[in-house]
């Protein structure tokens, strides 16, 4: 990250909106943003696929599902917050192998800190997951609330968005996919 770039376009901004970037309350808000997108798109850094590199050849070959995993990420196209749960399934490979359920948290951390838009995060942590762990299928389905639909143009707070991304035996096996889709709406 280039702070000091961030720095003057954010006082640049404060000047264009008509407010006096050395007033007492935004005099330090140009340094404030700068750390703020550092860690906001420390993202950008990450290598994904990285987390999955360490797995365990367990011989398990049914489903496992980590659901309502939080996420907070950025809009592309306004630069404003959209949050919510990733809920994600996949079925191992032949050879049994899993990963470390946290590891999974880390892929949606490391797409989510990224400017985004939610169709592309989904299939990104589908195909990152089943890439990485050579997964016999995968299934991903986010559910979010856009800042951009709630403070400006449509202000619709409370509207969600739902995507879902699926590959391999979930594609190919309606049974699984029912499965997994029953499961993590499961509320307990």
């Amino acid at each position: 990250m280039d702070h000091d770039k961030i720095k003057a376009a954010v006082a640049q901004i404060i000047v264009a909106i008509g407010e006096d970037p050395k007033r007492e309350g935004l005099v330090d808000t140009p340094n404030r943003v700068a750390e703020m997108y550092t860690e906001l798109f420390s993202g950008l850094t990450k290598d994904p696929k990285e987390e999955l590199s360490v797995g365990f050849e367990l011989g398990h070959r049914e489903m496992v599902i980590v659901k309502d995993i939080p996420f907070y990420s950025m809009c592309e196209h306004h630069l404003l917050p959209f949050f919510g749960v990733v809920h994600i399934g996949y079925i191992p490979n032949v050879s049994g192998r899993i990963v470390g359920i946290s590891k999974l948290a880390r892929v949606v951390e490391a797409y989510a800190r990224r400017p985004q838009v939610q169709e592309r995060m989904t299939s990104e942590i589908a195909e990152t997951i089943s890439d990485g762990l050579k997964a016999s299928g995968v299934a991903v389905v986010i559910q979010a609330e856009h800042l951009c639909m709630m403070m400006r143009g449509i202000n619709k707070p409370g509207s969600k968005v739902i995507t879902s991304a699926v590959r391999g035996d979930f594609r190919k096996r309606a049974a699984s996919r029912a499965e997994f889709l029953s499961l993590i709406q499961n509320k307990s």
